[in-house]
């Protein structure tokens, strides 16, 4: 991935929802301009969510989502097409109903609908196939009449979807709120096996940008070069930014009167989810034997010998707990919706998740009374050094103490 491309996290998420051959699948290959998905005749064509990330003017970039069939024809194959259609739902910031023009709302539609306004999801009415129904009405404000097959109505549906884009939330940041221009941020980014080839991971090509764009200097080094960039900068800078994984050495290494904090720290912030993760961190000093934690990676990647979240977590939770502890993994769209037999969720920094997946991942959790945090903020826990780590945010550090010094933690 380029400096310049937006990430799928970062993307406007649209899902396609409705009935089996409603036209979804025509639908979104009209709108895309390609043929995005496989279309047939045959109900039930599409099994699979199909997901692809594109620039869609006048909306800009965003991710299209086709999904199965939502109406439950028997058998287990069904079944699951339902239950992916719903998982996509989490992930949707506009849902799309499609809709059959020449045969009105079913039974599925309307469940749809009752979901989406459960979910707060911002929705169109797509009345498709409008070629069959000749003088069809003027479409209300959360309608739209368009034909796949001829093509009508389809500019107008993309505009209208536009304008139901959710705003930018001007509220969340990386780092750039937190600079100055000139300021020097060093950038610890360790290079192991791991590490992808020829290229840096996702937050910390995000982290550099940011910085560049709050007109800062990026300063990125190798956990074994911080001690040497520290003394050659001739200024000291105004943050330390590291990977987790080399928290406990960058922190013996960075002065304390330099701030430090991490990449999953701040993607916590950017997403909107670090005052839960970081009231979610104290039950990790709580875990008994035989308690089973839950390590839940947003994306899906080939583990390595010394994989962080199958390895090293685990082996470093035992550590810290002294517990017989049990563990649990989930990838990608495979997070639990019942989370009852774990005492711990850990999740990673969710660079490739949209806000809305990793917020639904968190009300699963509080729903549930089930304590969550992230990879960033538990290693900075177990280091002690959390609340040096939060000191760049001071409202969140201010809560943290709050919270850690507060003998009864109950996760609500």
């Amino acid at each position: 991935m380029g400096l310049n491309d937006t990430p799928s996290g970062d993307r406007v998420h649209i899902g396609f929802f409705g009935r089996r051959n409603a036209g979804k699948s025509s639908l979104v290959n009209a709108v895309t301009g390609q043929d995005m998905a496989v279309v047939s005749d045959t109900k039930g064509t599409t099994t699979d969510p199909v997901s692809k990330s594109m620039e869609l003017l006048p909306l800009g970039p965003v991710v299209i989502i086709d999904t199965p069939g939502f109406d439950d024809d028997a058998g287990t194959l069904g079944q699951m097409r339902v239950q992916k259609a719903r998982q996509m739902l989490n992930r949707a910031d506009l849902a799309v109903l499609v809709a059959d023009a020449s045969a009105g709302l079913c039974g599925c539609d309307r469940e749809l609908l009752k979901l989406f306004r459960e979910k707060g999801i911002r929705y169109l009415i797509v009345w498709n196939k409008s070629d069959l129904v000749p003088g069809h009405p003027a479409p209300a404000k959360e309608e739209a009449y368009v034909s796949a097959k001829t093509g009508s109505g389809i500019p107008e549906l993309k505009e209208k979807l536009a304008h139901l884009t959710p705003p930018e939330d001007l509220r969340l940041h990386l780092v750039g709120d937190l600079l100055q221009p000139r300021d020097i941020v060093v950038l610890v980014t360790p290079i192991d096996s791991a590490a992808p080839k020829g290229r840096l991971i996702l937050p910390q090509q995000q982290m550099i940008r940011d910085i560049l764009e709050a007109d800062a200097i990026s300063v990125v080094v190798r956990e074994n070069g911080l001690t040497a960039a520290l003394k050659s900068l001739g200024r000291k800078p105004a943050m330390v930014i590291t990977d987790s994984q080399a928290f406990a050495r960058v922190s013996a290494e960075t002065p304390p009167d330099i701030p430090l904090t991490s990449f999953s720290i701040l993607m916590a912030r950017y997403k909107g989810l670090l005052l839960d993760a970081v009231r979610g961190v104290t039950a990790v000093s709580h875990l008994k034997d035989g308690d089973t934690v839950l390590i839940s990676e947003g994306c899906t990647h080939h583990r390595q010998c010394d994989d962080i979240g199958s390895v090293k977590l685990p082996r470093w939770l035992k550590e810290f707990t002294e517990k017989n502890l049990k563990f649990r993994f989930s990838s990608g769209m495979g997070f639990p919706e019942d989370l009852s037999e774990y005492a711990l969720v850990l999740h990673c920094g969710g660079c490739m998740l949209n806000p809305r997946e990793l917020k639904y991942r968190m009300k699963c959790a509080k729903d549930q009374s089930i304590p969550m945090t992230n990879y960033g903020v538990a290693i900075a826990y177990m280091n002690g050094i959390l609340e040096r780590s939060l000191a760049v945010l001071p409202e969140i550090e201010k809560e943290y103490r709050r919270w850690e010094g507060n003998a009864e933690k109950p996760f609500h």
